[in-house]
């Protein structure tokens, strides 16, 4: 008998009488949120990714964008960016723009679909306010804007409330990864620097 017979007559053994077809339970967390979660826990998770956290008012969100980037700047946003969140601020519209011309900007301003508070993570679909995924990926600064109805608890209740057939992005502070010495490096798949407003 060759090795894969055997391994294969092995697994028909053990698998008999019942363990396959076994019903897993995976109603755990899966209905979405009501109300928003733990708002708190999201800004601090979010925080250990090295990502600088504001919690602002709605009012504030302009002012706060403006004081994380130089006088000079430029800022490109999805064309249905609320004008509110953008005054005073030296903005280029996203109409298509190219790889080029993205990376010529010094930052992205986007809002978000949800936020996660285990983990941590923002998710984007390129829904209102988020724009294509390019946009988020190319430019060195992100800075997003997360609603606290926004933020739920637990991944299965994030994907509760998200559209599987849409572009999901999903963001854990900045861009990092780790060469074979384990030197970190920042930069390399996205923005290096994330800056998140918790509004409300």
């Amino acid at each position: 008998m060759s090795a894969k017979a055997e391994i294969l007559r092995r697994i028909r053994s053990a698998t008999e009488g019942g363990a396959v077809g076994v019903e897993v339970p995976r109603d755990y967390d899966r209905a979405a949120l009501v109300g928003p979660g733990n708002v708190d826990r999201f800004a601090e998770t979010v925080d250990d990714y090295r990502a600088q956290v504001y919690r602002v008012a709605e009012s504030e969100i302009a002012a706060t964008i403006r004081g994380l980037l130089a006088d000079d700047a430029r800022a490109v946003i999805p064309v249905d960016v609320p004008p509110a969140w953008v005054d005073g601020i030296v903005t280029v519209p996203d109409d298509g723009l190219s790889v080029e011309e993205l990376d010529a900007v010094d930052a992205v301003i986007t809002g978000c679909r949800v936020g996660i508070a285990a983990t941590g993570t923002i998710v984007l679909d390129a829904g209102e306010a988020q724009g294509r995924r390019a946009l988020t990926l190319v430019p060195d600064h992100h800075i997003c804007i997360v609603r606290a109805e926004q933020v739920v608890d637990t991944v299965p209740q994030a994907f509760a409330v998200l559209d599987a057939a849409r572009p999901l992005t999903f963001i854990s502070g900045p861009s990092a990864t780790s060469d074979i010495e384990l030197n970190r490096v920042e930069g390399v798949h996205g923005p290096r620097r994330l800056d998140v407003l918790i509004v409300g």
